[in-house]
């Protein structure tokens, strides 16, 4: 059973840093992100959400284009975000996640061509300062995007899904960015 890639692999009008795609994004917070030609098709966040349950299963995937390899960084935040929240012996409300979340997406945003970044054999460094700064830029809003949307979907009656938490034990492609 092959993953499931994303959508935006045949986007050829999107700019590239490195050898990831900066893809629309249907947000309000500001950043380098273009807005979305159709505000009612899924960006690559919504895609993100919706393929991280099935994505997470596999420990290979076959990076098909620049927009996987986007797809690839917010599942493994997704991952990072989803145990941060499990982390908790109490669970964490909606808003004290959503703060926690917020400041998880904000600190420490590890791209390509940095040390600790796990998947450096798979990405391509940006070619240079302008370039880095722009993709930490756009990799900093997609973060937070996903954190926020992330709340929104797992938190159900002011409690966190255990369906979704139960994909804490779940590490894709075995790796993590934290």
């Amino acid at each position: 059973m092959p993953s499931y890639h994303s959508a935006y692999n045949d986007d050829t009008t999107s700019r590239q840093c490195g050898n990831m795609a900066l893809l629309p994004i249907r947000t309000k917070l500001r950043g380098p992100a273009p807005p979305p030609v159709d505000t009612e098709q899924p960006d690559i966040i919504d895609e993100s959400l919706d393929l991280f349950r099935a994505n997470s299963l596999f420990r290979n995937f076959e990076i098909k284009g620049a927009a996987d390899r986007v797809l690839i960084y917010l599942i493994l935040f997704i991952s990072d975000c989803l145990s941060k929240i499990a982390a908790s012996r109490v669970p964490m409300s909606q808003n004290e996640a959503h703060k926690q979340l917020s400041t998880f997406a904000i600190d420490n945003v590890v791209m390509p061509g940095d040390a600790s970044f796990p998947l450096n054999a798979l990405y391509q460094a940006p070619a240079n300062r302008n370039e880095a700064d722009q993709l930490r830029q756009y990799l900093a809003q997609a973060r937070q995007e996903t954190a926020l949307r992330l709340v929104e979907k797992i938190y159900i009656d002011g409690k966190p899904s255990k369906w979704w938490l139960a994909f804490t034990k779940r590490k894709f492609m075995g790796k993590s960015l934290s």
